[in-house]
């Protein structure tokens, strides 16, 4: 009955006969009242299909049926992050299959859901879809901002570069999104001297940078280590962007790989409500130039809720590369969880200062 209802347009029938049925759906029932919910898309649907995928029994979300038509409904409610945790690696290789099998007419919002899934799992079956998805997205899609980012970053997450940058090169209205999904593929396959050229692009056409690109660029700044870079780019970031935490905690990065530890100092001074990777940045920057001291006098001073295993690699490291046995020696003692990478890290050390059987036990 449901079903017919939906065949002949009439969805709200759906709801009002599952009010007055009251039954528990079936898997079969569910996957049509999924369905239901997203050719209406308004208040009563959005709720209906909510309270339906909040009771849903655990037995049912292992359905591809099922959980397809969750998807679909989610994605036409708008609300991706939802549907992109239904999209597990062999949830969705499986619902990929059946994606083609139903007939679902694929709008900007299922290519970008798609699109993610296939950038997490880039492997051999992931790249066959987005190939197939891709050759058969039409025009309009392509000019769609967030679809084409999502595309773009898929690609570059296979290597691809090529075929990213023809999508950038065919959108007509370019947003500051597209440049940085981009720049951080570029980043991603080694090429960040390109990121300069696209930033020079995206001041010819008035494109102003968020944080999110000024932060890639710092990335593209940290991978080529050129110090002229740095500069040139730093003096371009407006005052309330370099004040933000997460653009201070690249920047402490960018100056520790390019060799100025004096900038790197600076900006570490300027940060308030340092976090641990404001730590960590900063502890690393001294070993990159070897100032093992510094960077263990710097942990000592790292309250410990902020030291974590990425903090105690950086800094046994920092200690290595200087030769400071009985520093690393006492913080590695000082670990209480040592994990692999931890004790790797301690071996190196002793095994740089040839100290080979310490290292063997």
């Amino acid at each position: 009955m449901f079903k017919g209802l939906i065949s002949n347009n009439m969805a709200e029938k759906v709801f009002d006969l599952l009010d007055e049925m009251e039954i528990n759906p079936n898997s079969f029932t569910l996957a049509i009242l999924f369905k239901a919910c997203a050719e209406l898309v308004n208040d009563r649907a959005i709720k209906i299909g909510r309270k339906l995928l909040d009771e849903m029994p655990e037995n049912y979300r292992n359905d591809v049926v099922v959980l397809t038509s969750a998807m679909h409904m989610l994605m036409k409610f708008g609300d991706i992050q939802s549907a992109e945790r239904y999209v597990g690696n062999e949830m969705f290789e499986r619902a990929s299959d059946l994606f083609e099998q139903i007939h679902l007419n694929f709008d900007s919002v299922t290519y970008t859901v798609v699109f993610n899934a296939c950038a997490g799992l880039a492997n051999d079956r992931a790249m066959k879809i987005e190939k197939k998805l891709l050759a058969k997205m039409p025009e309009n899609y392509r000019n769609d901002n967030i679809t084409s980012t999502s595309a773009i970053d898929m690609l570059m997450k296979f290597g691809d570069v090529e075929s990213a940058e023809r999508i950038f090169r065919s959108i007509k209205a370019k947003g500051a999104i597209i440049y940085g999904a981009l720049m951080n593929g570029y980043n991603l396959n080694g090429e960040s001297w390109k990121c300069f050229k696209i930033f020079e692009e995206m001041k010819e056409k008035d494109i102003i940078p968020d944080e999110i690109v000024w932060n890639i660029l710092i990335g593209a700044c940290s991978k080529s280590g050129m110090l002229h870079h740095c500069q040139y780019i730093v003096k371009q970031i407006p005052l309330n962007i370099q004040n933000k935490i997460r653009i201070q905690n690249a920047l402490i990065d960018m100056w520790g790989k390019c060799g100025s530890i004096e900038n790197a100092k600076n900006v570490f001074n300027l940060v308030v409500d340092r976090d641990t990777i404001t730590y960590t940045a900063m502890i690393n920057a001294f070993g990159l130039n070897g100032m093992g001291s510094q960077a263990a006098e710097l942990y000592r001073e790292m309250p410990n809720n902020l030291r974590d295993h990425v903090s105690q690699i950086c800094v046994l490291n920092a200690c290595s590369h200087a030769g400071l046995l009985h520093e690393a020696r006492t913080i590695f003692n000082e670990i209480s969880l040592k994990t692999e990478s931890i004790i790797t890290t301690m071996v190196d050390c002793l095994s740089r200062l040839f100290m080979f059987d310490e290292a063997q036990k």
